[in-house]
């Protein structure tokens, strides 16, 4: 069969490996592909295996051979899942094999922005020392309060981190879960964002990006946070109204940030809407890799190719995750209890 794969830059050597050596016709394509060649790919592919590209209806009418997305990851935003109903075509993630990873960078940034680590390494790499001056005062997990928004899997390891770990006061703001649950989960539970802004010291957020989440914090909620407030992203870019963080940032409604995704990526240092928040010790920059470890990818491989041999042999492909974007599908796929 023809299998094609884009973002080959996101290496997944073991899924390649076995595909090829069963005999498939694997095609790598890489980030930033066209519409149009990705199109002229997929006329005659039987797996379209995808992370970041965009998969749009052009795309998928113009495979009629086509029996399957696969998203090797979580998010499936960048997929028209209406046009691939439409045409039979399944669509799977992978949406278990980070869950702890991810919690894991979240933390890691919001640590490092306690800490003022970017801000320490500097002056160590510039400068040699640094004395312990209120330039350099940091400030404990511990007793501060940490706001999650969106309480599924990778918040909720969050909040242990915070709260069963460090010590931390965790509040939640999730629609979806009743504060009997949260409280199983380790949160308070807040009704409204603004009052887990207002009362955070750290922000972090964790829910799925939708209609209701783009641009879910705004001017508007940076001005209710704390001045000594720091927010971390590992969820979608696009759940922040970036360039609204650039003037929070800039006028001091915060005092810092850590992100690991963008609207636009990937970042560059010039010539980007995102440029500006290069530079500033207040600020940490990852490139969209909280998920990337050997633990993990060992799962993601794992994973991906159990989807895409169930669609090779003609089986339905097994969904995990619980996004009713995914449920909503009644052709060619098993739901897992």
């Amino acid at each position: 069969m023809k299998i094609v794969r884009t973002d080959m830059e996101l290496q997944v050597p073991v899924v390649d490996a076995t595909l090829k050596k069963m005999g498939h016709d694997l095609v790598l394509l890489p980030d930033g592909v066209s519409e149009e060649d990705l199109a002229r790919e997929v006329a005659d592919a039987d797996v379209l295996m995808m992370c970041y590209a965009p998969i749009t209806r052009k795309i998928i009418e113009a495979a009629p051979k086509l029996r399957g997305i696969v998203k090797y990851g979580v998010g499936i935003d960048a997929i028209d899942i209406p046009a691939a109903m439409e045409h039979g075509v399944a669509v799977v993630n992978i949406p278990e094999y980070a869950e702890e990873t991810v919690a894991e960078g979240a933390f890691a940034l919001m640590i490092s922005l306690a800490r003022r680590l970017p801000a320490l390494g500097h002056q160590m790499q510039t400068r040699g020392w640094a004395w312990p001056e209120p330039t350099w005062l940091g400030r404990d997990i511990a007793d501060s309060t940490v706001g999650i928004i969106g309480l599924g899997k990778i918040g909720r390891s969050m909040a242990r981190m915070a709260g069963a770990g460090f010590r931390a006061r965790v509040l939640a703001y999730d629609p979806g879960l009743t504060a009997q649950q949260m409280s199983e989960y380790g949160a308070e539970k807040c009704e409204n964002l603004i009052d887990l802004l207002q009362q955070s010291d750290f922000v972090s957020v964790h829910t799925v990006l939708n209609d209701r989440t783009h641009h879910l914090v705004g001017e508007a909620e940076f001005k209710k946070m704390k001045s000594t407030a720091c927010l971390i992203n590992v969820s979608r870019g696009a759940i922040v109204d970036e360039m609204a963080l650039i003037r929070a940032l800039d006028e001091g409604w915060i005092a810092g940030a850590g992100l690991d995704v963008f609207s636009n990526e990937p970042l560059a240092l010039t010539d980007h809407p995102l440029s500006p928040l290069f530079g500033r010790d207040n600020v940490i920059l990852t490139p969209h890799l909280t998920f990337y470890t050997e633990q993990a990818m060992f799962r993601l491989e794992s994973e991906t190719l159990d989807r895409c041999l169930e669609l090779i042999n003609g089986r339905p492909v097994q969904i995990k995750s619980k996004d009713p974007r995914l449920l909503a599908q009644t052709a060619g796929v098993l739901f897992k209890d």
